[in-house]
């Protein structure tokens, strides 16, 4: 089944007093290649995050930005280092005790001592953490692949109408085909003639002449690959899983028929077909670097 590789999906995670923002982005790409960012918070996750990705989607650039709320960042708790702010007021109280010093201490003072407040992050559960993030990066992967399968329909429709227009004008071909050995034939004929003038043809010679301009120009091969070129280029959309890469091999092969036929064909309007073959060929090309 034809599925585009390009999509866009977004969902929410909500739970443990925290709220994420999960947005899925795929573009082109060969093969599959992942791409996260993430909160510092969350940096435990990214591999079951490629896991589940990979899981779900088969080829193309896949960029996973995963945004905390502002809620998030505030999940950080600030304690007081008693041990070293009962150590400086034992020490300034020997100071005023002992040696007379004043002792009005004012809270800067304290403040400005290095290590006096200890800024930890508050215990998180990462089960429930994991649980909750990885189920809406899911569902935000199925959002992004029932976009990405809407548009390979799409993409479908055109592959296969631009298909039926080249199966039409190959039709065309393999009509005009014999009629252009015909037409050789005669031509070649009328020429011996004006220079002959009153000498006889010799038929074996003639006929020998006309049967390998056929074979040059015997197109018939080309023609029967080509039309089952196209056969398999409606064939391949019914099959299950990614197609892309056959859709190109496929399409491949039918530019080498038609630039055979182009060679091989020694006909003005044959020519002219291929000329037009060949462009649509190259529009389905195009249309197929997008398809998973």
């Amino acid at each position: 089944m034809a599925a585009s590789m390009t999509g866009f999906g977004r969902s929410r995670a909500e739970g443990q007093g925290m709220e994420f923002t999960i947005e899925i982005k795929t573009l082109n790409h060969r093969f599959l290649d992942v791409n996260t960012r993430l909160p510092r918070l969350l940096s435990f996750l990214e591999e079951d995050i490629r896991s589940l990705t990979q899981g779900k989607l088969n080829r193309g650039r896949v960029e996973i930005h995963i945004v905390p709320s502002s809620t998030v960042g505030n999940r950080v708790e600030v304690q007081l280092n008693k041990p070293l702010a009962e150590s400086y007021i034992s020490c300034f109280r020997t100071l005023s005790h002992d040696y007379g010093v004043k002792s009005d201490i004012p809270l800067s003072a304290l403040v400005d001592i290095q290590d006096m407040f200890l800024v930890t992050e508050k215990q998180q559960d990462e089960a429930l953490i994991k649980e909750m993030v990885l189920k809406a990066l899911e569902e935000a992967l199925d959002k992004v692949k029932d976009m990405r399968l809407r548009e390979g329909q799409k993409l479908k429709k055109d592959i296969v109408m631009r298909g039926n227009a080249i199966s039409t004008m190959v039709e065309g071909i393999e009509s005009r085909a014999p009629v252009v050995v015909e037409e050789y034939r005669l031509k070649l004929e009328g020429r011996i003639s004006e220079l002959l003038q009153t000498s006889e043809l010799d038929e074996s010679r003639f006929n020998t002449e006309v049967a390998y301009f056929a074979d040059r120009s015997n197109i018939t091969e080309e023609i029967v690959r080509l039309k089952s070129h196209l056969q398999q280029l409606v064939e391949i959309f019914v099959e299950e899983g990614p197609i892309g890469r056959k859709l190109d091999f496929l399409v491949q092969e039918m530019n080498r028929e038609a630039n055979t036929i182009g060679s091989k064909a020694n006909d003005l309007e044959i020519i002219n077909t291929i000329v037009d073959i060949k462009s649509e060929i190259e529009k389905i090309r195009e249309q197929v670097q997008n398809i998973e």
